[in-house]
């Protein structure tokens, strides 16, 4: 079990770490380099729900034959519809935009900001805890190497999140200790959800597949909303496009190298 603390919590770390660069780093990231970085993300995201949740959620319903789709699909589903309810019952804004999403709501903006990542970060935390679970009870579809892949992936994207957050809440005025304080807060999350998955994997084994495959949902909902909008926005450059893909590549090496 400690194996598994331990992977819950290597996410939470690279959150925490890139929210650390308030304190070494002065002024606010250059809009091509969080735009870049948002990339990246998009890309590690992208490949762990291919790799890491999506391939072993299809070999788990094996059993099924021509339908091991089913709970896949399922799964994958209510994941998008999971995050699109969040996304339309919480007040928040994302990183480039001024215009807040949700329902109306007083919310300071930087409290708005938090919401978006704390909502962009609570499928990495179910994805983390899924293929933990699936270790823990033997499914035999992840490894232990496999889970520790997935962690170090999300907490490689994760470690410019939290940049992405402290910095700019530093150019505006917050105090360092605050503006770490809510970079380290917007990761929060990660493990809650992470905890949360491997108990109800825990209760209800055969339900794997359909956590997985939520996890992976939710995980691309996030990346075509609200990522690759952001990565898009203002003038055009390879530079974005390139760390979408070497995001992808990391993800994908690790996860066969390590699954």
């Amino acid at each position: 079990m400690s194996d598994v603390i331990k992977g819950i919590l290597i996410p939470f770390l690279g959150t925490a770490l890139g929210a650390a660069c308030v304190f070494f780093l002065r002024g606010e990231l250059h809009r091509l380099v969080q735009r870049s970085l948002t990339g990246f993300a998009a890309g590690v995201m992208t490949a762990a729900s291919v790799w890491s949740l999506l391939l072993p959620a299809l070999e788990q319903a094996a059993a099924l034959g021509r339908w091991r789709f089913l709970p896949a699909a399922v799964g994958f589903w209510l994941g998008v519809l999971f995050l699109l309810a969040l996304d339309h019952a919480i007040p928040h804004l994302h990183m480039f935009s001024e215009q807040a999403e949700g329902p109306h709501s007083r919310l300071q903006r930087t409290t708005m900001l938090l919401l978006a990542v704390t909502l962009h970060n609570l499928p990495e935390g179910m994805a983390v805890g899924a293929v933990y679970a699936d270790w823990l009870t033997g499914g035999g579809q992840v490894s232990l190497f496999g889970a520790m892949a997935l962690s170090l992936g999300i907490a490689a994207q994760n470690f410019p999140e939290g940049a992405i957050i402290s910095m700019p809440l530093r150019a505006a005025g917050a105090k360092r200790p605050k503006a770490f304080l809510y970079g380290v807060l917007s990761g929060v999350v990660e493990p809650i959800g992470a905890l949360l998955t491997v108990t109800a994997a825990g209760l209800v084994v055969p339900v794997l597949p359909y956590l997985l495959s939520f996890a992976a949902g939710a995980m691309l909902y996030v990346v075509v909303e609200e990522l690759i909008p952001e990565m898009a926005q203002g003038r055009h450059s390879d530079v974005v496009t390139l760390l979408f893909s070497v995001g992808f590549t990391l993800m994908m090496a690790l996860d066969v190298a390590l699954g």
